[in-house]
């Protein structure tokens, strides 16, 4: 990749799974990349096994503050000039509540207004609170890319409190896409498809050598890295059904929807 076509991207929860396989995918690109996480001592393992890979730069943060969002956003745009893209990777997941969580699914009487305000606040405040820190840059530079990472419609449907906040994630991506049409930035959500053999999805009786890899959620964010991708926002991918034997853009369009329920919108009733 050419200088003038590299990017500084910023991802969050880049220590592990998705979101370190995302940044080692954005660095073979030639994509300079800050690696956020809350984890320091998994980010520390980054930086050493990452000092080879190009331009990349690790940021200790918690998305729940808004003073480490703005500090994360500041040390990559110090680091590197600039900050043209942010992929909202961060969450938690309800195996983080219990190891059984993901096949004993969380009851109601289970999960306490706390509970789900902690889940809210990291996996969709987190991901505002990421945005709004990074959006200036953005506007600047009339030029930018928000990645966010929800999850399938059957798990929003299935899985509480996770798949519900990350449901308001993705309407939340659906407004910002709408809000931010027409600027140069665009704002699309990727997901893996299925468990993914990752840490952050604990036993669920699957093999993990059946699950989908990290990396199967390269393709897709590195495509939409690219100045072919300029113009393509408020769209769904699911990276799972990638097909690598066509050209990115091909590959793109074959898997892209609406984000969101566009479908739903015939039931809607205006008042006048």
């Amino acid at each position: 990749m050419s200088e003038h076509t590299s990017r500084s991207i910023l991802i969050t929860g880049a220590a592990r799974g998705i979101g370190r396989a995302v940044a080692e995918a954005l660095l073979g690109d030639g994509h300079k990349v800050c690696l956020v996480d809350v984890d320091a001592e998994a980010l520390s393992a980054c930086r050493a096994e990452l000092s080879g890979a190009g331009h990349a730069h690790v940021v200790a943060a918690d998305i729940t503050r808004d003073e480490d969002c703005a500090r994360a956003v500041e040390q990559t745009v110090q680091r590197f000039g600039a900050l043209h893209a942010l992929i909202n990777n961060a969450g938690i997941g309800v195996s983080s509540l219990r190891p059984d969580a993901e096949i004993k699914h969380p009851s109601i009487e289970e999960l306490s207004p706390e509970i789900w305000q902690r889940f809210f606040d990291v996996n969709v405040l987190g991901a505002v609170r990421m945005t709004r820190a990074a959006i200036g840059y953005m506007k600047a530079a009339r030029w930018g890319r928000i990645v966010n990472n929800t999850t399938s419609y059957l798990t929003m449907l299935r899985v509480q409190p996770y798949g519900a906040v990350k449901s308001a994630l993705e309407s939340t991506a659906a407004v910002w896409a709408k809000e931010l049409d027409g600027t140069g930035i665009t704002v699309n959500v990727v997901v893996p498809g299925g468990p993914t053999d990752t840490a952050f999805v604990a036993d669920i009786g699957i093999p993990r050598q059946k699950m989908l890899r990290p990396a199967v959620m390269a393709p897709p964010i590195q495509w939409l890295m690219t100045r072919e991708a300029d113009g393509v926002t408020g769209r769904r991918f699911v990276a799972g059904h990638w097909d690598a034997g066509l050209a990115p853009a091909a590959a793109a369009a074959k898997i892209a929807r609406s984000i969101g329920w566009p479908e739903l919108t015939g039931d809607v009733i205006w008042v006048q």
